[in-house]
């Protein structure tokens, strides 16, 4: 407890929560807020929760942010029981605040929020086998059909433009011709390649504009991570981190869960060689997801999951090749040159993926029956 910067009992009492304080514990994972589990004695009974301070430089409008994520997840709850689910489990549930909303706003300025911790359940970095990420795309794919009939009009974009592959690829052009830390001339290669694909950065968001494709309520991060899965019987059963949560393309989270689930490389993996998109994982990932909201998904969006990996690999290489340009200003790296090795990484994936369209099409028409 005196390792804390925090009085977690002072933080919790702002919150509708009953029973009494008795511990604090340091969550390790995410890279955004910082996270705790608290537990409380409700007349004899432990009771756990999840306590976040909430990254108000990334996320600066919390009124937005837990607007977003309370709509979403209230409506979850609602189908979850219809449908004869737990929502306890399957979904989770903030806690309001004292003052109001669902947010506690500290002394110092911490944006602080709490909601229900999910018992019995574990969060996995790595696909142990084809069957984990079969229930991952099951997860994020049923979270697509709980949602399909969700008012997408009442969701605010809270990252705008956030997966505008065009806006990315004039970001690059911009940063190309800035060459604000003289790195341009070593990566001409990567430059080249990664501005010949205008001709496909547009695709989506054309559609987009024309009516081709619908707005959905989607995730935006839709890493393996990002899945609580049941510790009996390995199915993912709650999806997290919903801060992402905006109106978008339901290709851009399926796209982005195999690009990074179904790499055989780590996403800083130097030895090219060893970045190729795994077929199997594909169709595994690709099964699941389909399994739970194929019909509630329209033939176009249906036909562009294979083109989805394609364009969201692209669009997370071209940004980090951008990043690289302009002196690794965005993401965090961990030596000079992380950005340049992975985005090498991802644009080997992008042609990886070329050579393997053909039969990712094939395999998803199979599914499709």
């Amino acid at each position: 407890m005196a390792q804390l910067s925090f009085d977690p009992r002072e933080i919790t009492g702002n919150f509708s929560v009953p029973g009494e304080f008795t511990a604090c514990e340091t969550i390790n994972t995410g890279h955004i807020n910082s996270t705790y589990k608290v537990t409380f004695n409700e007349g004899g009974a432990v009771r756990n929760y999840l306590l976040q301070r909430v990254n108000t430089y990334v996320f600066k409008d919390p009124d937005k942010l837990m607007s977003n994520i309370t709509a979403v997840t209230s409506f979850l709850r609602k189908k979850i029981a219809e449908a004869g689910g737990d929502p306890e489990r399957e979904t989770l549930t903030f806690l309001p605040a004292r003052e109001g909303g669902y947010y506690h706003t500290a002394a110092d300025g911490g944006c602080w929020r709490m909601c229900n911790f999910v018992s019995d359940t574990f969060c996995t970095d790595y696909i142990d086998r084809p069957e984990t990420f079969m229930n991952a795309g099951w997860a994020f794919g049923n979270f697509q059909m709980l949602l399909g009939d969700f008012p997408i009009d009442t969701l605010y974009e809270t990252i705008p433009d956030f997966h505008d592959t065009g806006k990315r690829y004039a970001a690059l052009e911009e940063a190309v011709a800035r060459d604000a830390k003289g790195r341009a001339a070593g990566v001409k290669a990567e430059i080249e390649y990664a501005l010949s694909g205008g001709e496909f950065a547009t695709k989506l968001t054309d559609l987009i504009k024309s009516g081709g494709l619908p707005l959905r309520v989607t995730h935006n991060d839709t890493k393996l991570n990002n899945i609580l899965f049941d510790r009996k019987t390995g199915k993912g059963i709650c999806v997290i981190d919903l801060d992402t949560i905006m109106p978008g393309l339901s290709l851009y989270d399926f796209g982005d869960a195999v690009r990074y689930g179904a790499n055989t490389a780590v996403e800083d993996e130097r030895d090219l060689s060893k970045v190729t998109l795994s077929l199997p994982l594909y169709e595994a990932y690709a099964r699941g997801y389909l399994s739970a909201c194929g019909d509630a998904l329209t033939p176009a969006e249906k036909e562009l999951l294979p083109f989805s990996c394609k364009i969201m690999a692209y669009e997370v290489g071209i940004r980090f090749l951008t990043d690289y340009l302009n002196g690794d200003v965005y993401f965090k790296t961990s030596y000079p040159d992380h950005n340049l090795v992975r985005c090498r990484d991802q644009l080997a994936l992008v042609r990886d993926i070329d050579t393997k369209m053909g039969e990712m099409e094939r395999v998803t028409r199979s599914i499709d029956r």
